[in-house]
């Protein structure tokens, strides 16, 4: 991505592809699990593979509701933050778990021999992917800034504001989750006919 221009927000339509591509892939659920933990949690590349399961297990092995994201995992400018998880997430993270029988120490997504991946192998793995779909202007972002505009969006219906979605963002600015919200044409018409 050039200077000032910010990854392409993802539509219903291009998830509902994706969706459907990931079926067929060598690795359908560990990319499943990392295709949703973009679009469903907001994360960055480098949170994604340094995601562990201790994250997202209590100390019995069994899956929380949300997912402890240490500031070591993050930008490394925040105490780390606490995001709830969407149910088509943990639903996929539970497969990935069966499927993957890992420890808790374990990371989330591993290549396929094994090891754990790193925050570029995460940034170009969404570039082929969205390469693959022909999804122009798309890149690791894209899911992150789809999650902050999709809240941001709904968070008024369910008594929340836009600070709580700096909070789940791991933004230490309100200005900089601005910067992540797409405006909407209609929406604008909309409310001032309200």
């Amino acid at each position: 991505m050039a200077l000032n221009k910010q990854a392409k927000i993802l539509t219903d339509k291009n998830i509902k592809l994706a969706l459907k591509h990931l079926e067929g892939t060598r690795q359908p659920e560990r990319n499943l699990a990392m295709f949703l933990l973009s679009i469903k949690s907001g994360l960055r590349a480098k949170e994604i593979a340094f995601l562990k399961w201790k994250m997202l297990l209590d100390s019995e092995g069994s899956f929380q509701d949300h997912l402890s994201l240490p500031n070591s995992a993050s930008k490394g400018k925040s105490s780390g933050r606490v995001i709830p998880l969407n149910n088509d997430l943990k639903e996929a993270l539970q497969a990935l778990y069966r499927h993957s029988k890992p420890d808790s120490d374990d990371h989330v997504i591993m290549s396929e021999r094994k090891a754990p991946v790193s925050a570029q192998v995460v940034v170009n793995w969404f570039q082929k992917l969205y390469k693959d779909l022909n999804f122009i202007g798309c890149s690791s972002h894209s899911g992150r800034r789809t999650f902050i505009t999709q809240s941001a969006r709904k968070i008024s219906s369910v008594g929340g504001s836009l600070k709580d979605i700096q909070e789940l963002a791991g933004h230490s600015s309100l200005s900089t989750t601005q910067r992540y919200i797409e405006s909407n044409e209609q929406a604008k018409k909309d409310v001032v006919n309200l």
